[in-house]
């Protein structure tokens, strides 16, 4: 049995507090998994990583509420969190 292939995407979609990011992160970023990993911030890419591997590959998250193909989550900076969309897309080999 072949396992599908998947591309990651993680967006920022919100930044919580006053709005900025002190790793300069804006709403409307977005990142590919794994071209772009040494662009993110390294203590959001930390708490992102173990989602990534999720749906790389091929959990999902319904019993929290949001679609098998993404999840949102926020990075550790409780002042300005960062809030991000992680998706995925089936690709071809």
């Amino acid at each position: 049995m072949d396992m599908a292939k998947y591309k990651v995407t993680i967006e920022v979609i919100d930044i919580l507090g006053e709005g900025n990011c002190s790793m300069e992160q804006k709403v409307g970023d977005s990142y590919s998994y794994p071209e772009d990993r040494g662009k993110m911030c390294p203590s959001s890419f930390y708490v992102l990583y173990p989602w990534i591997m999720v749906m790389l590959s091929g959990g999902s998250f319904t019993e929290e509420g949001d679609g098998s193909d993404f999840m949102t989550t926020g990075c550790p900076d409780y002042l300005h969190q960062v809030v991000y969309r992680i998706s995925r897309r089936e690709v071809d080999e």
